[in-house]
Parts: C-alpha cells; sequence; structure tokens
C-alpha cells in the first residue's frame, strides 16, 4: 500500500491531541452474551478479523516532504492483539468506557483499539472501539466496526479498502472557493459576536465565555461516560405530528434534557442558549470507503431556555433549516474547512491555539452517527442491544453527545470531563426524561 498523505483536517486532528487530552471516538456496543465464553470468543473473532481490513493496519508517520506532514503508512510489525483487549469482568459498562476513552491510543501503531469488556453479571458483555479521529470520521468508524461484527448480519456493510481523495481545482466538497471561505470566514465571526479576524479570534479562544459555565472547563483529562436509550417509535410519532425530521427531534430532546439537567444541579437554564455544533458528512456517495475525514458542520443554537417541549422543538427545526438553506459550507459551523488553507507546518506548530479555539464556536458537539441499514448485528453469536457513540471532547468543554439509531432505539451517548460533570447520569436520566414529556405533549 502506497503511502497516504494525512488531509489538512487529519492533519489538524493528528496534531492538536495532547497526552492529557486525547482526541479519539468510540462505540460502546452492549450485547447480549450467547454463552458464558462469549467474551473470550469476541475478542478472538474481532482479532482474526482486523488482521484482514487494511485500513486497520495502517499507522500515522511524518514525512519529510511536505515539511510538517504526515502519512498513512502500513504498519510492517501490525499484530491485532495489540488492539483487541479482553478486560476482566466489570459491573458498569459505561463507568469502564469512560476510564478506556481517557486513555490515549498509542500514536506509534495503527491509532485504534476494541476494548472487550465480560459483564459481572455472565449475561451480557460489551466492546469499546476506538478510532483516533485523524484516522476516520465518525461513518467511516461505523464502517470499520460494521466490519468487525459477525459476517452474516452486517452483510453488505464491509470497509472497503481506503481510496485517494478525490480534489477538483476549485469547490467541491471539502473544498470551498475563496467567495465560500470568505463567508465562512465572516460567519464565524459575527457567530462569535466579535469584529476580529480569524487569527485573532482564535488568540482570544481561551478566554471566551460559553453559553452556560456548566459547559465549560479546565481540562483535567479525566473522563466520565454515560449513555440514555429513547424509543425510536416515539421520535417518529413526534415527527409525524409536528414535521421537519428525526434529526430535529434528537436535537430538542438533547435541549430540553440540558435544561432538565441545569435546572435539577442549580444552575440554572434561564438565558442559556448553548451553540451545538452538528458534523455534517461530506463523503462522496461514490467513494464510501476514502479513509480520513470528509467534514463540515452546521452550529445550531439549543433553545435551552425555551419552556415548553414544543416550543423547543419548533425552534431547533427552523434553526436547523436555516443551516440546511445556507449549506454545509457556509456559516461558523464550516470552520473545520479552513484546515484545508493551513500550511502543514502551521497545524505542526499551531495544534494548541486551533485546539484551545473551539470554544470560540461553539459549546458542544452534538454528533449523530447513523448504523446504516444495521439490523439484527450480532458478535459471537450475541445479538446487539445497545450501541452509544461517544463523540470526542474538546479542551476547555465540558460534554459531548453521540446519538445513533438500532433496530427500534435511540442511543445517546454521553462523554463528559470527569471532574466538571461529575452527575453526567443525572444528564441522561434528564434526556430520558425529556423524550416522555415530548411524546406527551404530542398525544403519542
Amino acid at each position: 500500500m502506497t503511502p497516504e498523505l494525512l488531509t489538512p483536517l487529519d492533519l489538524a486532528f493528528w496534531n492538536i491531541e495532547s497526552a492529557g487530552h486525547p482526541l479519539h471516538m468510540g462505540g460502546l456496543f452492549v450485547f447480549d452474551a450467547d454463552g458464558p465464553d462469549a467474551a473470550r470468543r469476541a475478542a478472538g473473532l474481532l482479532a482474526a478479523r482486523a488482521a484482514r481490513i487494511p485500513g486497520l493496519r495502517t499507522r500515522i508517520r511524518p514525512v519529510w516532504l511536505p515539511v510538517g506532514a504526515a502519512a498513512r503508512h502500513v504498519a510492517p510489525d501490525f499484530d491485532p492483539l495489540d488492539h483487541v483487549r479482553l478486560a476482566e469482568p466489570v459491573r458498569d459498562f459505561h463507568t469502564a468506557a469512560g476510564i478506556l476513552m481517557q486513555q490515549p491510543l498509542e500514536r506509534g501503531r495503527p491509532p485504534w483499539a476494541a476494548h472487550v469488556l465480560p459483564g459481572a453479571d455472565g449475561t451480557s458483555f460489551a466492546v469499546l472501539f476506538t478510532f483516533h479521529h485523524a484516522h476516520a470520521d465518525g461513518m467511516r468508524a461505523a464502517s470499520y466496526v460494521l466490519s468487525l461484527l459477525d459476517p452474516v448480519a452486517a452483510a453488505g456493510a464491509s470497509a472497503p479498502a481506503a481510496a485517494p481523495r478525490k480534489r477538483t481545482n476549485g469547490s467541491g466538497p471539502g473544498l470551498p472557493d475563496l467567495r465560500t471561505l470568505s463567508g465562512m470566514v465572516r460567519g464565524a465571526v459575527t457567530e462569535a459576536g466579535r469584529g476580529l479576524s480569524i487569527a485573532s479570534a482564535m488568540a482570544l479562544a481561551a478566554r471566551v465565555v460559553p453559553a452556560s459555565p456548566a459547559l465549560a472547563s479546565r481540562a483535567s483529562g479525566a473522563r466520565r461516560a454515560d449513555g440514555a436509550v429513547v424509543d425510536l417509535r416515539d421520535v417518529n410519532r413526534v415527527r409525524e405530528a409536528t414535521g421537519g425530521t428525526v434529526n430535529d427531534v434528537l436535537l430538542a430532546v438533547v435541549a430540553g434534557g440540558l435544561r432538565r439537567w441545569l435546572d435539577k444541579r442549580g444552575d440554572g437554564s434561564g438565558g442559556v442558549r448553548p451553540r451545538a455544533l452538528v458534523p455534517v458528512s461530506l463523503r462522496d456517495p461514490a467513494d464510501p470507503g476514502a479513509a480520513g475525514n470528509r467534514l463540515s458542520g452546521y452550529l445550531a443554537r439549543l433553545p435551552v431556555d425555551e419552556a415548553e417541549p414544543l416550543a423547543r422543538l419548533r425552534a431547533v427545526r427552523e434553526d436547523m433549516a436555516r443551516n440546511k438553506k445556507a449549506g454545509p459550507a457556509s456559516g461558523a459551523g464550516a470552520v473545520a474547512l479552513l484546515a484545508e488553507f493551513i500550511p502543514s507546518l502551521g497545524h505542526r506548530f499551531g495544534g494548541g491555539l486551533i485546539a484551545r479555539s473551539g470554544r470560540l464556536f461553539y459549546d458542544l458537539l452534538v454528533s449523530s452517527v447513523p448504523l446504516r441499514g444495521a439490523r439484527g448485528l450480532t458478535l459471537a453469536d450475541s445479538p446487539v442491544r445497545e450501541a452509544y457513540p461517544l463523540a470526542p471532547l474538546a479542551p476547555g468543554q465540558s460534554l459531548a453527545v453521540g446519538i445513533t439509531t438500532y433496530e427500534d432505539r435511540v442511543c445517546y451517548g454521553l462523554l463528559a470531563d470527569a471532574v466538571a460533570v461529575p452527575d453526567l447520569d443525572l444528564l441522561a436520566r434528564s434526556i430520558t426524561e425529556e423524550a416522555t414529556e415530548l411524546a406527551a405533549a404530542c398525544g403519542t
């Protein structure tokens, strides 16, 4: 396999990581165990299958030219047993996942891992898959996971070999033209509420006060994970009754869950409208196996200060409609595309500044990761019960929310700074309560 240069966005993700603040994403899959040795059999299957997937054999190494760049190389000493790890039995999968998410991936090896977690009760087990964000975006990571599960259940979902990125001499997915770039810069500065250049705005990023102190923190390096499950049938009934999209409903549930959580913990939700970065895939449907990240984003104001569930949903729907009309290459949410215009050396030495600048543009990440066409998934003949995506936590932010749907369930995966958010379980319960109240408000 010919070494493949990291795209500028991949390089940015690789360089903004620090030892105390890893930047990988996770997916916590919970299984009903098919027998007492199901976890052990699952670990063996994962290792055997990983050895056959080319993208999982590649590591990231610096190159001489361009200066400051890096590339994916096949690791000559790749051993899947370095990446698939069978843990001792655990009592709580979310607690274990939080501890594992705070451990950086080994940068000298292919940057991914699969932690097999046997349940202490012997009736279930979980697998925490982790991928560095420089290695894959959410959709690519999901493709890898589906390739590692039992092949009959995941038929048609295997990950194709990585293909070279297609570029154009002007506009195109992931590479805006100069007019679009100008609009992105203006939108980012306007949203931040400052008449500054992007460079000056980044320099002041660490001093920006977010919408709620509960959503900002000094990076402790400690992580806490939790999850909430919502009935997808209720979500669909709400959408049918109110219009818009399923994602509008899911975002409104996040807004309402945050409101309940802030009020219960005594922080108050009055006047709080946090800026949620909602990633948007720019993957070419004709090239679904392309390595790395193909991302832009929408910036949505979550109406946490709205008292009524239907009013929150209406505000989310209107805001997302404006975002979609402008397109994923416009506005402050598209700031990730600016990475295309930063030289490799700039990513190498400006990583810390770029990392801190996230607080300037958004307060939390809310990422939806689809498991396309996935039903009846199994591993070692053990069925998947729940799947929780865990989005990366940006420096200076205390919460990231991942969402996926599997069969008749919506799973919200929550990752937080453990020091800033010791009550993440309270937020998980608040999300479930909000979904129930929203369904009741629609008469479902």
